[in-house]
């Protein structure tokens, strides 16, 4: 069956240009970009952007749906995240398949197909987290590469999970410097982080906010400069996840300025919360409590200039749900025990558009860190992060003078607590198509579970 879509009167945004146009779409896919009213092309369904922005749906390149840890599983499954994302503009995830110590690759590859596949209401795609490197998982790494699977994790936190040592690292980065993989490195010294939580709970800290006090800013920075070094010896690229602290965002910057193929993350919670947050009484600062974890407030001006210079390139969420009562409560007197991370995955788009609202980013620039480069990073652009001929019909109608205020009771995310409950947004995401698809139509859920589908990636586009 064909069907056409035409969007009328729309400001259409994309990491490029600002052009009001009308656009169409055909079968999928965007077909064609034309003056307002010049063209009379015939549609199935037609939808009045006037008085509002036409974006690319958002990639967000890093979440953990279902996700295992510290004894339970994050609380959004791939339908009820993919719903939400879907809800907040996002019509593209990265999630994270993991690789567990003593099973292969292709075990933990194939575990998160099983839990993705037919469940997605948007397009996703997998990084592969390396737990356990050996000759095997090097081999490994070759052939995931070739099916579209072309970044890995590793952790140089959380000994006796995920944590590898740097000898660990370096092999992994060889690997991908003659693979064409991307590295993802979660960037703070556990071992050095371990010992700092044994002191502070041998002290009787205890509450959600020594979270914050135990993973320093300056190791951070010094995993982060490691990872620079390692990656330079190997002469491989180096992405690193959730930064949040300035001291790592100056490692980064020093980097670049000498050239490197040294990349940067950062996320919402890093730009709009603080350390004030993990410091709130009855132990609802465990509410915040995520690794990296928040910051002082003095970092946030310092990364959104990082955003401002192309020093920090992406925006994504590190969505990692746990809900408050039963799961981050396993921590009540051992700030140590409580799950790491925090629900974002329906709220990116809006907050950052808030940036644009508060003079912090242009508008092309969100659409950037939002769409285009996390597109481009992980392989799929132009098929993803544009409006353009031949790229996925992956739009949405955002309407940029809408009032919000963000609250769990209204948020489509399966965890009982929002981390911005109360914030005051200008923006909202009206209507969703994603590969021409209504996901979203005026602010009703009209997908479905099984409509989005896996999505194979070239390497990294950023590589000279």
């Amino acid at each position: 069956m064909s069907s056409r879509t035409v969007i009328r009167g729309g400001l259409v945004i994309t990491a490029s240009d600002e052009i009001h146009a009308d656009v169409l779409i055909e079968d999928g896919r965007i077909a064609a970009l034309a003056v307002p009213g010049t063209q009379n092309w015939t549609a199935d369904r037609t939808i009045d952007a006037t008085g509002k922005y036409v974006i690319p749906g958002g990639v967000d390149a890093h979440t953990h749906m279902e996700l295992p840890f510290g004894g339970t599983f994050a609380s959004d499954t791939f339908e009820t995240g993919t719903r939400a994302a879907a809800w907040g503009g996002t019509t593209t995830i990265v999630d994270f398949a993991v690789q567990s110590v003593g099973h292969t690759l292709r075990e933990g590859l194939d575990a998160w197909h099983a839990k993705a596949e037919g469940n997605c209401a948007i397009d996703y795609g997998f990084h592969m987290i390396v737990s356990d490197v050996n000759q095997e998982t090097l081999k490994e790494m070759d052939l995931l590469v070739e099916e579209g699977v072309t970044s890995f994790k590793q952790f140089m936190a959380y000994p006796g999970v995920f944590y590898s040592d740097d000898g660990q690292i370096l092999r992994a980065m060889q690997r991908s410097a003659e693979n064409g993989g991307l590295i993802m490195m979660h960037a703070e010294n556990g071992i050095a982080i371990d010992v700092l939580v044994e002191q502070a709970l041998a002290r009787g800290e205890t509450d959600p906010r020594y979270h914050g006090e135990v993973r320093k800013a300056l190791l951070e920075a010094e995993a982060t400069h490691r990872a620079i070094k390692l990656a330079q010896v190997a002469g491989a690229p180096l992405y690193v996840v959730h930064v949040s602290a300035m001291e790592a965002v100056a490692e980064l910057a020093r980097a670049r300025d000498e050239g490197l193929n040294v990349f940067g993350e950062t996320c919402p919670q890093y730009l709009f919360l603080s350390t004030d947050n993990l410091a709130e009484p009855d132990f609802e600062g465990s509410k915040y409590v995520c690794s990296t974890p928040l910051r002082p407030r003095e970092h946030q001006a310092k990364l959104w200039q990082g955003l401002r210079t192309n020093d920090l390139q992406v925006v994504s969420t590190d969505h990692c749900p746990f809900c408050f009562v039963g799961q981050k409560e396993l921590g009540r007197g051992d700030f140590s025990k409580i799950p790491n991370g925090l629900p974002g995955v329906e709220n990116r788009m809006d907050l950052l558009h808030q940036g644009v609202v508060d003079g912090h980013i242009s508008r092309r620039r969100w659409i950037e860190i939002a769409c285009a480069t996390p597109a481009r990073m992980f392989g799929m652009y132009p098929k993803k992060g544009t409006i353009a001929p031949g790229a996925d019909a992956d739009v949405v109608i955002y309407d940029p003078h809408a009032e919000q205020i963000v609250s769990a009771e209204t948020h489509h995310m399966n965890v009982d607590y929002s981390a911005y409950e109360g914030k005051r947004l200008t923006g909202r995401v009206e209507t969703v198509l994603s590969r021409g698809e209504l996901v979203i139509s005026e602010r009703e859920y009209t997908g479905r579970a099984g409509h989005g589908t896996y999505t194979p990636r070239s390497t990294c586009q950023y590589l000279n």
